[in-house]
């Protein structure tokens, strides 16, 4: 039987991999931008700063449990990376698509952590921390969509 400190450590090692797909999925997109879309260049470099720092938070949670932090990314991540390479072949990299695949990436990640939080037995300090971090996403989601709907 798992423990509620082995758990909520799993749990925040879910967190991590959300944050590490996010960064590798920002660092992507980044890529594929031309030199014309540096306001987004620099948006996602600040989410990409994001997600390093909601990373530490949730790692040296998992760190004070005992537990060995996470250092990959989901299987899911991978799975929506290799669909952003086949979808730029087809659509050439253009503005609208990267922010479409980023608020696609984005509504990923509030899953997890709307999932995350629905787990009972999270200590208080911790529920109260994958919040924040969720709220701090939920903005960047909405300015991704945003920016998205301006292409339209």
């Amino acid at each position: 039987m798992e423990t509620t400190t082995e758990m909520t450590a799993e749990i925040l090692n879910d967190l991590v991999e959300i944050n590490n797909d996010r960064i590798i999925g920002y660092e992507k997109a980044t890529k594929e931008l031309s030199d014309e879309d540096a306001d987004l260049k620099n948006l996602f470099t600040d989410m990409i700063a994001e997600s390093h720092h909601h990373k530490l938070e949730l790692a040296t949670e998992v760190a004070a449990s005992g537990v060995d932090i996470e250092e990959g990314t989901t299987a899911r991540g991978k799975i929506y990376r290799a669909w952003m390479d086949i979808k730029a072949v087809f659509s050439g990299h253009d503005r609208k698509t990267v922010l479409a695949n980023c608020e696609a990436g984005e509504d990923a990640a509030q899953k997890a952590y709307t999932s995350a939080l629905r787990e009972d037995e999270l200590p208080a300090y911790i529920r109260t921390m994958i919040s924040q971090q969720r709220d701090s996403l939920k903005l960047s989601h909405d300015r991704i969509k945003y920016l998205r709907d301006l292409q339209e």
